[in-house]
């Protein structure tokens, strides 16, 4: 099974955040009772940074306080993030019921903040690399992150913007 970020948001959204072996797990039962394949987890890997990338997954470190069970501290969640079309991939529809994993909910706006630094970086570095073409993608994705999370991009969309002149 070699799952799409918006597959990737959709099983992670089944549980409202999952750990990178969580996932791993959740696509390979996914997958045997789809069609009885299995998961490259190279490609995985590629996949998850791809949509990390696009913001179509967000990594978010919860506080040690609220880590939800069978988290270690420090260890980040993988949240369906502000470009994700949540798609759950056939076989996937049962997965939160074969899984021990209870139901998360991680803190928006704690999330948010996760988003809008991650942003920040991402932005920093396409000025530094004077990649247009990342540019004028990470202003799109500005107006999807102020839309999904209580945070404001507007400096970060006026440095991209005089980027671009």
């Amino acid at each position: 099974m070699n799952a799409t970020a918006d597959e990737l948001a959709g099983v992670v959204d089944l549980f409202g955040g999952l750990t990178r072996a969580d996932l791993e797990r959740a696509l390979e039962e996914a997958a045997f009772r789809a069609d009885g394949g299995d998961v490259d987890s190279d490609a995985l890997e590629t996949g998850i940074d791809g949509a990390l990338e696009s913001f179509a997954l967000v990594a978010y470190e919860p506080p040690e306080r609220s880590a939800p069970d069978g988290v270690e501290p420090g260890e980040p969640l993988l949240v369906a993030g502000p470009t994700a079309f949540p798609t759950v991939p056939d076989g996937a529809e049962d997965v939160p019921h074969i899984l021990d994993v209870e139901p998360r909910r991680p803190d928006r706006e704690a999330l948010g903040e996760t988003v809008r630094e991650e942003f920040a970086t991402a932005a920093d570095a396409a000025v530094d690399d004077g990649d247009d073409d990342r540019i004028e993608t990470l202003l799109d994705v500005s107006y999807d992150v102020e839309t999904w999370a209580p945070v404001d991009l507007a400096d970060e969309r006026a440095r991209l913007e005089a980027a671009l002149e």
